[in-house]
């Protein structure tokens, strides 16, 4: 065993690297009423309760000696975009905040614009540590700004993290699905248009929806485009179950995890299966839906954006599959019907969205025939492909 006095600080410093840390930019205001701030690879969290916070500047630091004039400042989480900004940080210098935006922490510790999280603390104790000091923050104030890719060194340099993309474009199952929703192109746009809603066809991908055609005839600009995906967890993804094995219905149940709602998942299925589609109604409170879908459909795809995905699927659930009364007035989501493949699958279905408000059930469910018919048409035309062109 090595003793510490034997290891060379350029190994020492080669071995650790290969350990990534984030990269932050410690702020504060100065004796002197000037915003002062220094770059630092070693922030950590210490404790929940009380909470609170760490960073190890190095002894010798000027701009060290700066901040800790001060009784506060505020942690920046730099994202994987400002690497000029943590640049204009660690370089020598005292007008690093020439150019730069922020605005006051509750603390009036600067908060740079850009950054992903701020952390505004009160400085609750300075140790030493060899040749750096470790200096313990109570948390007073804290909030994700900006959920995106943060800021990573890692063996000497800076770079970000390399997260799974969006759907491959050479995926199978994707072209296949692209290629059948050619067959539902003009019959799906004429009743779209007639009707003044948005229409697409999605394809069943793995373990998500992939919009493959889209069309806005509903004049609203949020509108879903080509390539966003939806993962298939209850209640999304009846429609491609309703054809399912009791073993591929049991894994869709599963991606639900723990919940108290797997009834009403097997009941909206049924219904599914008996009626031939499925049907959504619009929440009281209008959501960010399209939003939410770009975050998860985005090359960038984090936990964060993964956990509101879900969250969203769930604090809508109770809005599927309702019973629709002939003389009801209903506002609807979304229509979407299945269209069995010549192997009797369901790899694609046609959705109508954005339909006009207030409508009555009678019209509803004339939507409702009407898109049915659609998807009639586009399994015969799949079925009539000759041998050579035929989805296998």
């Amino acid at each position: 065993m090595q003793l510490h006095g034997t290891i060379d600080p350029a190994r020492f410093r080669q071995t650790l690297g290969h350990y990534p840390t984030g990269v932050a930019v410690i702020t504060a205001i100065d004796a002197d009423g000037q915003p002062v701030g220094m770059v630092v690879g070693s922030f950590t969290s210490v404790s929940l309760d009380p909470p609170i916070v760490a960073y190890l500047p190095t002894r010798e630091s000027r701009t060290y000696a700066r901040l800790r004039t001060s009784s506060h400042f505020c942690v920046n989480v730099l994202a994987a975009d400002q690497r000029e900004l943590c640049g204009r940080f660690a370089a020598r210098g005292d007008d690093k905040f020439a150019g730069v935006e922020w605005t006051p922490a509750p603390s009036g510790s600067p908060i740079l614009d850009g950054a992903v999280t701020w952390i505004d603390c009160e400085v609750a104790d300075e140790l030493e540590g060899g040749d750096h000091f470790i200096v313990m923050g109570r948390v007073q104030d804290l909030d994700v700004a900006r959920p995106t890719l943060p800021l990573l060194f890692f063996q000497g340099g800076y770079g970000r993290f390399s997260l799974p993309t969006s759907v491959a474009p050479a995926d199978p199952e994707l072209i296949r699905g692209v290629r059948m929703a050619e067959a539902a192109r003009d019959g799906l746009e004429a009743l779209a248009a007639g009707v003044g809603a948005d229409c697409g066809v999605l394809a069943r991908v793995g373990d998500e929806a992939v919009f493959v055609m889209t069309e806005n005839h509903s004049g609203d600009p949020d509108a879903v485009e080509i390539g966003q995906r939806i993962p298939l967890i209850p209640p999304l993804g009846t429609v491609f179950h309703s054809q399912a094995s009791d073993d591929e219905v049991q894994q869709w149940l599963g991606r639900a995890g723990r919940n108290d709602d797997t009834a009403a998942f097997v009941s909206n299925l049924e219904k599914v299966r008996e009626r031939g589609y499925s049907m959504s109604l619009m929440p009281e409170t209008e959501l960010a839906r399209v939003s939410v879908m770009n975050d998860y459909s985005g090359c960038d795809v984090l936990p964060e954006h993964d956990r509101r995905m879900k969250q969203m699927i769930s604090g809508t659930a109770s809005l599927y599959e309702p019973d629709i009364e002939p003389d009801g007035t209903y506002d609807l989501h979304s229509v979407v019907v299945p269209v069995p493949d010549p192997e009797g699958r369901t790899r694609i279905a046609l959705r109508l969205s954005r339909l006009p408000r207030a409508a009555s059930g009678d019209q509803v469910l004339r939507w409702i025939d009407d898109l049915r018919s659609v998807a009639a048409d586009t399994a015969e035309a799949l079925a009539a492909r000759t041998p050579s062109t035929k989805e296998k």
